[in-house]
């Protein structure tokens, strides 16, 4: 079943529209989707190396203004949307916790968010709530998803082929591992 995934998943990264369905998905994973966007950039470098950098561009962009989407549910609709949102995903607690953060530490929270597995569109909603500068959340949330999916666009695009190589032979334990590493994300919030 996992090949099977991972087949559909290359498949889906050389469809014409692919650039789009790349956008939809960082957009969507920025307010409320739980799938993270290596999920389709990975396949996406590895399926056309030559794009890497306007993919990892794409990448950024969308997930940013999914970003700021979510900044706007926080400020304006949290009670109706965010706080929903939160509670469907059994983040109300950690969000309470990370509201009294930003009176300290905003911006390096969110480009922390945004660089690392820890759920971003927990922090993008949180900022809005929270009244974070509007100009600081902008520019962390750039400067995260951006040297986050640059470096794995400029990794996959230098040594992509032993990379894939390395995939395809060990696709369950790399499997694992990402997951791994999305609980650890998950974990970590739950810790604040």
């Amino acid at each position: 079943m996992l090949r099977r995934l991972y087949d559909g998943t290359i498949r889906l990264a050389r469809h014409p529209r692919a650039a789009w369905i790349l956008a939809g998905v960082a957009f969507a994973e920025s307010i409320f989707f739980p799938v993270p966007v290596e999920a389709l950039l990975l396949p996406m470098v590895l399926a056309a190396p030559e794009r890497a950098w306007r993919y990892a561009a794409i990448g950024t962009a969308a997930s940013v203004a999914g970003g700021m989407a979510g900044y706007g549910a926080g400020t304006f609709l949290f009670e109706i949307v965010g706080r929903p949102m939160l509670e469907f995903y059994g983040y109300s607690e950690a969000f309470a916790k990370a509201q009294a953060l930003y009176n300290e530490h905003g911006g390096f929270i969110v480009f922390t968010a945004a660089f690392s597995p820890i759920p971003y569109k927990v922090f993008t909603i949180a900022s809005g709530v929270a009244g974070t500068d509007f100009g600081a959340f902008m520019l962390a949330s750039a400067l995260g998803r951006g040297l986050r999916f640059f470096a794995i666009a400029a990794l996959l695009w230098r040594f992509g082929v032993p990379i894939r190589a390395f995939i395809e032979r060990w696709l369950g334990p790399v499997a694992l591992a990402f997951v791994a590493l999305l609980v650890a994300g998950f974990v970590l919030l739950k810790a604040f």
